[in-house]
This record gives C-alpha cells, structure tokens and sequence, in this order.
C-alpha cells in the first residue's frame, strides 16, 4: 500500500469523500448489571460508508445472505 501525503489544507467535500470512500465502523457494547441481574444490555454497530463500499466488505464478511432471507 502506498504512503499517501496528507494535505494540509484538505476540503470538507475531500474529506466526506475519503470516510465514504474506506468506511467507518463505530462498534458498541454495553451492559449494566446489579447484584449479578442484567439490567439494560445495548449492542450497536454504526457504518458510515457508501453504498458501494458497504456492499464490498458486506458481501466478504457475510452479511449479505442474511439481509437477502
């Protein structure tokens, strides 16, 4: 992989284009339990990527089958 030089002066729009372009993914777990209950259990996943790209690392990953059933 080639080392790109960062621009100092890099544009919203390039910047935008750039995260939709390589994807991010904010993964989350939280759990809150008293005493040895479970009281509140949240799980999120948040992909911030075009369409294209989410497709691409979907499609590898093996999300795409069970979206199609």
């Amino acid at each position: 992989m080639a080392v790109e030089k960062a621009i100092a002066s890099s544009s919203l729009v390039e910047v935008i284009d750039r995260i939709l372009d390589k994807g991010v993914v904010v993964d989350a777990w939280v759990r809150v339990s008293l005493v040895g209950i479970e009281l509140l259990a949240i799980e999120a996943r948040v992909v911030i990527a075009s369409v294209e790209t989410y497709l691409k690392y979907a499609e590898a990953i093996g999300l795409t089958a069970t979206a199609a059933a």
